[in-house]
């Protein structure tokens, strides 16, 4: 990580807890991160709709776009193209869901703090079980996922020249 980091964070929310991560401690299966820069983050989401559900998030405790200024809004989009790049090599999804909530009534779980969902699909990934039994089936451990996309997150930035 180079340069100063934003400061502006919220105590009481898990993405700037996340955010705010100190570098001894950084990339573990335990707190699901895969990479940060100045300005952004990529976590592996705690509770996925599917394997490989990555958050890609400002370290800035900000709710909007509008927001961001010029550097952080294009670092959060290099960012996802990294995030996307590395799921397609650690999982070979058939495509993306790739969004953003914006507000609560939008359905933002965290109206406070910007994030983009990354949820990688593939054909006939979800069936009967989410709609009517209320429940998840993930066909890879959490902390699987976490390992195959760090590999894969590690080798996009080593090609890019950026290790």
């Amino acid at each position: 990580m180079t340069g100063s980091t934003p400061t502006q964070r919220d105590a009481s929310c898990f993405l700037c807890l996340a955010a705010g991560i100190e570098d001894s401690m950084l990339f573990s299966g335990e707190n699901l991160l895969i990479h940060r820069t100045q300005y952004t983050f990529v976590i592996l989401n705690r509770f996925p709709y599917s394997s490989g559900h990555l958050l890609v998030s400002p370290i800035k405790h900000v709710g909007s776009l509008e927001d961001l200024d010029p550097a952080e809004s294009l670092d959060l989009m290099s960012q996802l193209q990294n995030s996307t790049k590395a799921l397609k090599l650690a999982l070979r999804p058939d495509g993306f869901n790739v969004g953003i909530n914006l507000g609560h009534t939008a359905g933002a779980g965290v109206p406070g703090h910007l994030h983009v969902h990354v949820v990688p699909r593939w054909s006939g990934d979800h069936n009967f079980m989410p709609v009517t039994g209320q429940t998840r089936v993930m066909p890879m451990l959490l902390e699987d996922s976490w390992k195959n996309i760090q590999k894969a997150f590690a080798e996009v930035l080593a090609s890019k020249g950026l290790d």
